[in-house]
Order: C-alpha cells, then structure tokens, then sequence
C-alpha cells in the first residue's frame, strides 16, 4: 500500500460540509455538490485493468455496521478489503432482507479517497465514500451518495472480530 506522511482525515459533517449546493472542505470551497459526487464515481471507477487478479494481496479492513448519522441500527454491513495497488473490494449486507451483494473501488492516491459502489451492476448511481485512513478506525463518518442530487452523512463501527473459537461456539 502506498504511504502518506500525513494521512487525510474527512470528517462529514464538521471539515467536510455541503452548503449551498457546494462542497466545502476545511473552510475551502472544493466543488459542487454534482462535481464530488461525479468525482467519487470517478475514484470507485478507477480499478486498473491491468491487474493480474489471481495475484492481488488483500489486506483485510473490517466488518462495519453502516446506518444514517443519527439513525437507528438498520442491520446493514460493509465488509471491506483493500490491496496494495489501493483496489477495495467487498461485500454489502442487509440483515433484514438476508441479502448480500459485491462491493467494488478504489483509493485515491493524491486525496485518500476511498470510494466503492455496488459490482453487481445494480443501483449503480449509489456510491459510498470516505478516507482510507478512516477506514482505519473503529468508528467513522461516511458519504453515501444517492446519485449527484442527493447525499448522506452515514456512520460506520467497526464490529469486534470474533476468534475462531467464539465463531464455532456461535449459533
């Protein structure tokens, strides 16, 4: 994996903030909203082509519970990857329909981005969004963009990781 000398912390909400159909990064206008949505699409997008899949190290991130900031646990999970070339992979799952579906996307290099979307062809308007550092934490703000005219500010928890042990002796 790459390495940053300062790692970029995006907190929605506080230094990340939508205004007046404007995306404003620590105080300084950075886009419009359409413009990061677009941008995002562009980073989730962007899994060179090239890479031989068979050979792909992944590095495992963790198991998140995922919920609207401020809502109620919904049973949704993101279950994410990441490789060295900064490819993400994964997968989404919903308790409540016992469905799950393949996540896909990338990190980018020059703004820590990291942005991943369905990879079943599906709903493919929505894109989930935060840093790779924050990805590193146990709980952590994220962008869920419902295409370029609607966004949300979600909540991602880390799940404790259960043993070998405790997962046998689980129901």
């Amino acid at each position: 994996m790459w390495s940053w000398n300062q790692p970029v912390i995006y907190d929605y909400g506080t230094n990340v903030v939508y205004r007046d159909n404007y995306v404003y990064v620590d105080d300084q206008q950075v886009a419009t909203t359409v413009e990061y949505y677009e941008q995002a699409e562009a980073i989730a997008d962007s899994i060179p082509e090239d890479v031989n899949e068979e050979q792909i190290e992944w590095m495992p991130l963790g198991v998140y519970a995922i919920a609207e900031e401020g809502g109620i646990d919904n049973g949704m999970l993101v279950q994410l990857a990441v490789s060295k070339e900064g490819i993400i992979a994964g997968t989404f799952y919903n308790d409540a329909t016992d469905d799950g579906r393949p996540l896909e996307g990338m990190v980018d290099r020059e703004t820590q981005r990291a942005a991943w979307r369905f990879a079943d062809g599906k709903n493919s308007d929505i894109v989930m969004e935060t840093s790779i550092y924050n990805l590193t934490q146990d709980e952590t703000t994220a962008l869920v963009h419902f295409g370029g005219d609607q966004t949300q500010n979600w909540l991602m928890v880390r799940l404790p990781e259960q043993n070998e042990e405790e997962a046998s002796s689980t129901p």
